[in-house]
């Protein structure tokens, strides 16, 4: 190779690394949204009030559930409209030449379409931790206790059609994305205590605040009329008046605290 083919060897690899560079910190970046910080703590063992585990797995469609769904072009998704699909069960008969039906299912949220996930670690306080070391020449520790019990809830936004399961949906998709304990009511139990401390020095006040974190979870929902049709042997799934809505809900990390703590002279 000669000396002008390394020049532009050279040059290409100087504008080129700085690109792989910035990929790979956006690449990084995104997933760091997700990421624990060291602030905040898993209290499931610790909380003196039993919060519910509620598992929300994905349901797979059985075979009707299945074939159903490959006869519309209507993407569905709606956990509740499979599992009705799959407890189903459709008997034809070819003799049934002149049987025609229609039968109208319901309007449904088809699908939730996620478009930002986004985690609020001091969502709510729950408690305040309080030491006052001014008279003193020595240091303290200051730990957390919780003073009284706290219950914390999210919910959507704003008003929408069948709101329930629209939030089962919202929350299946932001537990994926985060990998987290969600729920959208968690409660931090009386006299809860975290064995982490925080140096107070001498001569100055110490804050310990306790916050319960939260995911803001934002996107679009697809509603449709949902019928079931029947003619014959034959049977399919027909949407009728396809509508969005975006929508955004808070829903809180279940046994999870984030503290904050502050030290100065003054009381803040």
């Amino acid at each position: 190779m000669n000396i002008k083919r390394w020049i532009w060897v050279l040059i290409l690899l100087i504008f080129i690394a700085p690109l792989s560079v910035n990929a790979e910190e956006n690449e990084e970046g995104e997933s760091s949204n997700y990421e624990i910080p060291d602030s905040a703590v898993d209290i499931s063992k610790a909380n003196t009030y039993p919060n519910p585990t509620e598992n929300l797995p994905r349901l797979e469609p059985g075979e009707l559930a299945t074939e159903l769904l490959e006869t519309t072009d209507v993407e569905i998704e709606n956990p509740e409209l499979i599992k009705m699909f799959n407890e189903s069960s459709i008997r034809g008969s070819k003799l049934a030449v002149g049987y025609n039906a229609s039968v109208y299912l319901g309007e449904w949220p088809l699908t939730y379409q996620s478009d930002e996930t986004t985690i609020n670690w001091d969502y709510k306080k729950v408690n305040t931790n309080f030491v006052d070391n001014r008279g003193k020449n020595e240091p303290k520790h200051l730990s957390y206790q919780q003073e009284q019990q706290k219950k914390v809830s999210g919910g959507l936004t704003s008003d929408i059609q069948n709101a329930d399961t629209v939030k089962k949906m919202m929350r299946l998709d932001a537990e994926e994305k985060t990998k987290l304990p969600l729920s959208f009511s968690t409660v931090i139990g009386n006299r809860t205590k975290e064995e982490r401390s925080y140096n107070v020095p001498a001569k100055n006040v110490g804050y310990l605040y306790a916050y319960v974190p939260a995911v803001n979870e934002k996107g679009t929902v697809t509603f449709g009329e949902v019928y079931l049709r029947m003619k014959g042997d034959e049977s399919w799934i027909e949407v009728k008046n396809v509508t969005e809505q975006g929508t955004s809900a808070w829903i809180p990390l279940r046994d999870y605290l984030n503290f904050s703590f502050y030290s100065g002279k003054e009381p803040k």
